[in-house]
């Protein structure tokens, strides 16, 4: 109703545009045998009981005074019905006929013909216009404006764009749009909608090109594109909507069928009753119908675009009750019609609209398209990782049921053999011997210590190692202070290896046998620590302290041993610490010894695998 109520409002806004006034011929006369001339008003409307074969013509006269002889002069017509001549002083200026698409009665099309100097007179003049006629609808003539060019000039040009160049724009829009539409069908076959509607518009394109027919069947064909284009909208609100029109969807192109038969075995006069009582009625039914079909879907689906197409739908409906009414000469005022105007309006506006529907849908598509590629992805590598947990995880058994057996071994086999060795010498009295027999006990605990999986926990690896360390400083009287400053004692180390906690736990054996061996100490203390940057945790050290007699650390050089009885000395204990990715510092006085050993968390990362220092 709204929008009815617009389009109402817009047929009685200010009229179109025209010369000024004082150039308007009111009054003329009409001869219909050419001998016998009748006053009449203008507009003129030529009766519908006269045959089309009888000529019109309209005849008026007009003034031009001595003043105006220098300005050139024109006649414009702003709108006709079919076709018409015009003549000055006897002399033909203008036939419509000769440019096609005049003819067209569909369009509102003005004409203006400048008049030649040596037809004019100064003081009276007449004007005749020969009316002809063609088409359903009956004959017209506007009321003609005569006077100088320039004040015609402007109302002519502005209803060219609204008459000529806006169609046109139009019709060329329309092409672009059925041919994005077309290809999208072509593209995804099961749209059929857009199959529909792109066949709709290359009907509407084609019939906006078609000049004034030169054959009654071409005159059908005009005819019959109106109906056909509508009958063919019909079918893309039904499948844009999903509504089932197949077993009556023939009948809807009934009508183009008998207004081309109409054309093809009769004459114009019977085309003109057919169009008449046939193709009008018929436009006007197929437009309600996809007003109403999209709005029922609209209601049904709660879908505001449905309810935008309904409603630029409901736009070209009234506009074709206003043509309607036109033709029949209801309404008054001049002969304008605004359907096909208003219809391929509507068109390029529901094309547009599905045209950025099915951008939308592209996007939504790609937008599915990346998250799913992301889910893939993201999918992958969980699998990638989960596959990498179970190789490690299978390695990790198969490491330690290899370390296992070679535990066992080693304790069943050499660590018994060992045992009976140190048995053997403290029964024969040999005290060397049961010295190295027991050391290389000790080695080979060591070696199946480290070979435990400790997942990256030096603490258990110490625990074990504090045990043996009290041990054996107990026997030389000398007290283990063990203190750790955090709760955790070291971080974990994730890339810690056995091969690791072997040159670790060696490092930090050597270090306590040279205190026990050359420092006299009576308290060794070990204090363990995580290092932290902030919040972030660094390494972990591990310091070994004793009270007895140091030495003169900065008179060593790098690579010399230190405490030649240990045999390697400090060369041996920093090759170790390099072959971690640890530091070791060692500090030295006559208070005693401090060597503090600092673990990276990417210890083993880091590592070197050079060699392995013996």
């Amino acid at each position: 109703m709204v929008i009815a109520f617009l389009c109402i409002v817009l047929f009685y806004q200010p009229d179109l545009p025209l010369p000024p006034p004082e150039y308007r011929l009111m009054q003329g006369e009409v001869g219909i045998d050419g001998n016998t001339w009748t006053e009449t008003s203008l507009p003129y409307y030529r009766p519908r009981d006269i045959s089309d074969d009888v000529p019109t013509l309209i005849r008026a006269r007009f003034e031009r005074s001595a003043d105006d002889a220098t300005r050139t002069w024109s006649i414009f017509i702003p709108r006709f019905t079919s076709g018409l001549e015009i003549m000055v002083n006897g002399t033909v200026i203008l036939d419509s006929r000769r440019t096609p698409s005049l003819g067209r009665v569909d369009r509102n099309f003005a004409v203006i013909a400048a008049i030649p100097d040596t037809l004019l007179h100064n003081g009276v003049n007449e004007l005749v216009v020969r009316l002809h006629l063609w088409g359903p609808l009956t004959g017209y003539l506007a009321t003609p404006y005569v006077g100088p060019d320039a004040e015609l000039r402007q109302a002519y040009d502005s209803r060219v764009f609204l008459f000529a160049t806006l169609p046109l724009a139009l019709a060329i829009w329309q092409a672009m749009v059925g041919m994005i539409l077309g290809l999208i069908f072509l593209a995804r076959r099961h749209e059929k909608a857009y199959g529909w509607l792109a066949a709709a518009m290359v009907v509407g394109t084609a019939q906006h090109f078609i000049p004034l027919p030169a054959s009654p069947l071409l005159h059908g064909l005009l005819g019959a594109s109106g109906t056909l284009e509508c009958a063919l909208s019909v079918h893309f609100a039904a499948h844009l909507t999903g509504l089932r029109i197949t077993p009556w969807g023939r009948v809807l192109f009934l009508p183009a069928a008998l207004i081309v038969l109409a054309s093809t075995f009769g004459s114009l006069a019977l085309l003109r009753v057919v169009y008449s009582l046939v193709g009008l009625p018929s436009i006007g039914l197929f437009v309600f119908m996809v007003a109403a079909i999209l709005g029922r879907a609209a209601i049904r689906e709660q879908d505001c675009s449905f309810a935008y197409l309904g409603s630029t739908l409901s736009i070209v409906a009234v506009f074709w009750v206003h043509d309607a009414l036109t033709a029949v000469d209801v309404l008054p005022g001049e002969r304008i019609l605004l359907g096909r105007i208003s219809y391929s309006t509507v068109l390029v506006a529901i094309g547009l609209g599905l045209t950025w529907r099915f951008v939308q849908a592209l996007n939504q598509a790609d937008n599915f398209t990346a998250q799913l590629v992301d889910r893939v992805r993201e999918s992958e590598e969980k699998l990638r990782a989960s596959f990498a947990r179970e190789e490690e995880q299978n390695r990790k058994e198969t490491l330690a049921a290899e370390r296992g057996r070679l535990m066992h071994d080693l304790h069943d086999g050499l660590g018994g053999q060992l045992v009976s060795i140190v048995a053997m010498a403290e029964q024969t009295g040999k005290a060397q011997i049961g010295d190295a027999a027991r050391g290389a006990l000790r080695d080979l605990r060591l070696v199946i210590d480290a070979m435990e999986d400790v997942e990256g926990d030096l603490m258990l690896v110490l625990g074990s190692w504090r045990e043996r360390m009290a041990a054996q400083l107990r026997a030389h009287d000398i007290t283990l202070s063990w203190q750790v400053l955090r709760p955790e004692g070291l971080p974990i180390f994730p890339d810690l290896r056995p091969w690791h906690v072997i040159q670790i736990v060696r490092l930090l054996d050597e270090a306590v046998t040279n205190a026990i061996k050359h420092s006299g100490a009576g308290t060794l203390k070990v204090v363990v620590d995580t290092i932290a940057d902030g919040a972030a945790i660094t390494g972990g050290s591990i310091v070994i302290e004793d009270d007895g007699n140091g030495f003169d650390a900065k008179s060593i050089p790098a690579g010399a041993g230190h405490r030649l009885g240990t045999g390697r000395g400090l060369v041996n204990m920093r090759k170790r610490a390099e072959f971690c990715g640890a530091t070791l510092g060692i500090a030295s006085g006559a208070t005693g010894t401090r060597i503090a050993l600092w673990l990276p968390v990417s210890i083993g990362a880091v590592a070197s695998t050079d060699g392995r220092p013996g």
